[in-house]
């Protein structure tokens, strides 16, 4: 970590390097590991469960370009991302391609904020948790269960990175083949194959389908969208754990454009057409009534909800089980490059951040209990606060790729030799980040439409916001620091 003043750092200083323990991570995640990781990134509660939301709100048609359009910019940040991240193979991920291609106050903030934004994931998926398993167990108390799902979300990640990597495998196929199950059936259902004949186009064209609602209800299904396709962006976080980036992280992300055709536009697609965007359970959220529900339901499958909730269980864990290893990883990284506590970047004789694992574990607890006292409002804002730290990530994917390719051209390299090249560069990036602005600062337009501005809404829906502008423009006051010239960024791993 770079700053221009000669200021102390009170996180400056090195990490301890006893001969027993690794200074390094270890690069144990095989190609299998990071294609599954890439492959059950999005599958989660956002497309079992929310999905059905966005198709009661804005029409079949409106949710389906919804999810395509940010689909897309999905795909251009994951080339960006891999470009940078098989050339350059860290935990750090866009942490570090910030702090060497931006300003080492973006890097600074863009680290915390994913710490952030996944340490109060845990706590999401602990909370979920505890309203799944109460679907069989009614009378059970809420702490048993969370506290559960803790200690092995807790071992899976403290054991090495490979015990992570089998479990999010497993996991991730669990999801994988639980959505090519539901498309085949759909399909099936669709053309009277399976069900009570067949459906054809007439739930498209049922009342102002495709399209209900207008420009502006798409605006928030896009939040939506966006908030089902975050997670993807972990495997840049798992790069710097892969045995061989250069080769394995290019074939995931090529999977990423036909995993969201596939997952996400088709099962769309299957939804839209079985069921009537009219149908409130739609936008019920609960697992009984889910779409998937619904659709194993006609096609005549027993236990179709006990079997859905067993499978939300799994994304559920999934999910948190990413969530601790991601921000493990980069809290870790930010004690390396000297802007967290030195005794965060300690390592296990396994390469595990141990230390990092026990505060974000902790952190995550903590705001689990904040959920359970009063009304729970806390939590909600640290929730609502997670929810923009991952568009912000975002952001900071497009502008490092652009900075890093201008960089690595003005420096006099020929692109040809980069290891993994983003084919629609400068395209792609400007169009991600474009999107991804336009998306952010349309969170909660509905506040600014009355007669009063409802400030307190706003304030709810942005405090991400602010708090990453606090991070950000904080470390650039202090250290003074200032945007890294092009020809100035380091390339060195």
């Amino acid at each position: 970590m770079q700053t221009t003043s000669n200021e102390k750092n009170p996180f400056q200083g090195s990490v301890s390097n006893s001969k027993k323990e690794p200074v390094e991570l270890k690069r144990a995640l095989k190609a299998r590991h990071l294609t599954m990781i890439s492959l059950g990134g999005t599958i989660g509660t956002g497309l079992f469960l929310a999905s059905g939301g966005a198709i009661h709100t804005a029409g079949p048609g409106g949710a389906l370009l919804s999810y395509v359009l940010i689909g897309i910019m999905v795909y251009f940040l994951m080339t960006s991302l891999a470009e940078m991240a098989t050339y350059m193979p860290v935990a750090g991920s866009f942490s570090t391609y910030a702090t060497k291609f931006v300003d080492p106050s973006l890097g600074f903030a863009l680290g915390w904020n994913y710490w952030y934004n996944w340490a109060i994931t845990i706590a999401a998926e602990l909370s979920a948790v505890t309203i799944i398993m109460k679907f069989w167990f009614p009378h059970t108390p809420s702490i048993l269960w969370s506290s559960l799902f803790l200690v092995i979300m807790f071992l899976l990640n403290f054991i090495s990175v490979k015990g992570f990597g089998e479990a999010e495998y497993w996991f991730s196929l669990v999801k994988v083949v639980t959505v090519i199950i539901f498309i085949i059936i759909g399909f099936l259902m669709i053309f009277g194959i399976m069900g009570d004949g067949s459906v054809g186009l007439k739930n498209f064209t049922l009342g102002d389908a495709p399209f209900h609602g207008g420009f502006m209800t798409m605006l928030g299904i896009f939040m939506a969208a966006g908030f089902s396709f975050q997670g993807t962006e972990l495997l840049g976080v798992a790069a710097g754990e892969s045995d061989n980036p250069s080769k394995n992280i290019p074939r995931a992300v090529r999977q990423v454009f036909w995993r969201i055709l596939l997952f996400y536009v088709l099962a769309i697609l299957v939804i839209g057409l079985l069921i009537p965007y009219t149908n409130a359970n739609l936008a019920s959220g609960e697992v009984t009534v889910s779409p998937f529900t619904i659709v194993f339901q006609k096609a005549g499958i027993a236990f179709a909800a006990s079997v859905m909730n067993a499978i939300i269980l799994t994304a559920v864990l999934s999910a948190g089980n990413s969530g601790m290893y991601a921000s493990t990883r980069m809290l870790w990284d930010l004690a390396r490059e000297g802007k967290a506590p030195r005794f965060l970047g300690k390592l296990n004789k396994n390469g595990v951040p141990v230390n990092a694992l026990i505060v974000t574990s902790l952190v995550g607890t903590l705001a689990f209990f904040a959920s359970l006292f009063g009304d729970g409002t806390v939590y909600v804002w640290l929730l609502n606060a997670s929810g923009m730290s991952g568009f912000i990530a975002w952001l900071g994917i497009a502008i490092s790729h652009y900075r890093f390719r201008k960089a690595y051209v003005a420096q006099g390299m020929d692109i040809n030799e980069l290891p993994y090249k983003a084919s629609f560069f400068p395209f792609g990036p400007i169009f991600a980040f474009a999107l991804c602005t336009f998306v952010v600062l349309g969170q909660n337009y509905s506040a600014f439409l009355g007669e009063k501005i409802d400030w307190n809404s706003v304030l709810v829906s942005y405090i991400g916001l602010p708090l990453f502008i606090v991070l950000w423009l904080g470390y650039k006051f202090i250290y003074k620091t200032k945007v890294v010239k092009l020809e100035d960024c380091d390339f060195k791993n």
